[in-house]
């Protein structure tokens, strides 16, 4: 079979005396008719979209259909993605209005590539392509329409630009799209945005664009859905602060580092797959109540990250009172009286110290002494795992239900309160 031979090397001819549009048209050649993969005509990621599709659509001159999804499941869509759609109509608003004197058509689709917002504006007579598929409910994804920017982007979760005939489906080879990924606080995709025109190039960088305000609009998602995180905003230079090449961090109550932007993975390193490994103080070189202390302060101030690069760094507290932060480093001056200690009170302090529901039940069997304080009684809680565990901080760290990371700020704080040297207990 011709696709067999994909894989083989094979020098691209005619490479460099060729307009762009001949070299996508002899990469086709070379892999619809020849079976050659055409490396260095066509990117890497269209290639990728051509082999997939040459697996679900096996008549490339047939009609793509564009029919919008059903009524209910384009009302399920919308409703499922109305933050998304929230935190991006200012920024959606602000492309049109820059797109206007063009042709372009500015499109976002949900993580499944169903198309959840369109210009409004209705496409002109010579776009019969983009009459069709601009429309809300349209699903454009890569198994219903093949190669595109935006199929591409759903698809892969990387940003691309889809130029002409290196769509799979002759009947988008006037088209010309660039699109870009938005992501959650999870991870994942949450929509992808895109600029379409037909029947004419581009006359400006279309993907920097899109990049642009997809990153934007990510940034607003990402603080939108942060509802209980510490908001880090830094950059090793300070006027970069407040623009769309900020880096972004939340940080959860029990220390660790929930999601980064990408420009926060650039600046200190993509996180870890584990969650128990995400520790801010080992990932960002600064304890959890430090990190709080700069929340109290208007103007960003400058920090040392772990790997020694000095940025500037603004904090902000998403929650309305912090309760659960304070609970959890238990910041001086804020100390939280809880006794006398009743079953139910007591539950909540360990959980607000990140103590696992068995262990704390378990431990709560004694009663504590009068006027105990939430801080003291965590550092009962810390010790007695760690004898029960021969001194083993993983062990103590897994019986309290909490990070070995969160268990070691807990003993340095200690030591250094004590004015101790004495080295920390083992990790295990």
């Amino acid at each position: 079979m011709a696709f067999e031979r994909l894989g083989k090397a094979n020098a691209p001819r005619q490479l460099f005396s060729t307009t762009p549009a001949q070299r996508v048209a002899l990469a086709r050649q070379q892999f619809f008719e020849e079976g050659v993969r055409p490396s260095g005509l066509v990117g890497e990621a269209v290639i990728q979209s051509w082999l997939r599709c040459t697996r679900t659509h096996s008549d490339r001159q047939r009609i793509v259909p564009f029919d919008a999804v059903t009524p209910s499941r384009l009302h399920a869509t919308l409703a499922r993605n109305r933050e998304l759609l929230e935190v991006a109509r200012q920024e959606l608003a602000s492309m049109e209005s820059a797109l206007a004197g063009t042709d372009c058509r500015v499109i976002l689709t949900d993580g499944e590539g169903v198309v959840v917002h369109v210009t409004q504006q209705p496409a002109a007579a010579h776009q019969p392509v983009l009459r069709k598929t601009a429309r809300v409910g349209v699903n454009i994804s890569e198994r219903i329409v093949g190669t595109t920017a935006p199929g591409i982007v759903a698809t892969t979760g990387q940003a691309c630009t889809v130029d002409g005939a290196e769509h799979y489906f002759d009947v988008l080879s006037q088209m010309q799209c660039a699109a870009a990924p938005i992501r959650d606080v999870t991870g994942r995709l949450a929509g992808v945005l895109d600029i379409t025109m037909e029947a004419r190039r581009f006359g400006f960088d279309a993907a920097s664009m899109v990049g642009l305000y997809a990153t934007i609009i990510e940034n607003r998602l990402l603080q939108a859905q942060s509802r209980d995180h510490l908001i880090l905003r830094f950059q090793a230079s300070l006027t970069l602060l407040g623009t769309p090449m900020e880096a972004l961090a939340g940080v959860a109550p029990d220390g660790t580092i929930a999601w980064l932007n990408g420009a926060g993975a650039r600046l200190i390193g993509r996180l870890p797959e584990d969650a128990g490994e995400r520790d801010v103080e080992s990932m960002l070189g600064h304890d959890l109540a430090s990190l709080l202390r700069l929340g109290r302060r208007e103007a960003a101030q400058p920090i040392r990250l772990a790997s020694g690069l000095g940025v500037w760094v603004q904090a902000r507290l998403k929650a309305a009172d912090g309760a659960d932060f304070r609970h959890a480093v238990a910041m001086p001056g804020e100390t939280l009286q809880v006794l006398p200690i009743e079953p139910a009170t007591a539950m909540k302090a360990a959980a607000a110290e990140g103590v696992s529901e068995p262990v704390a039940s378990n431990l709560m069997q004694a009663e504590a002494p009068h006027g105990e304080t939430l801080r003291e009684y965590s550092r009962k809680l810390i010790e007695e795992a760690l004898v029960a565990q021969g001194g083993n901080v993983s062990q103590a760290a897994r019986q309290l239900g909490v990070s070995r990371g969160t268990l070691y700020r807990r003993l340095r704080g200690w030591r250094e309160e004590d004015g101790k040297g004495a080295p920390l207990p083992a990790a295990g």
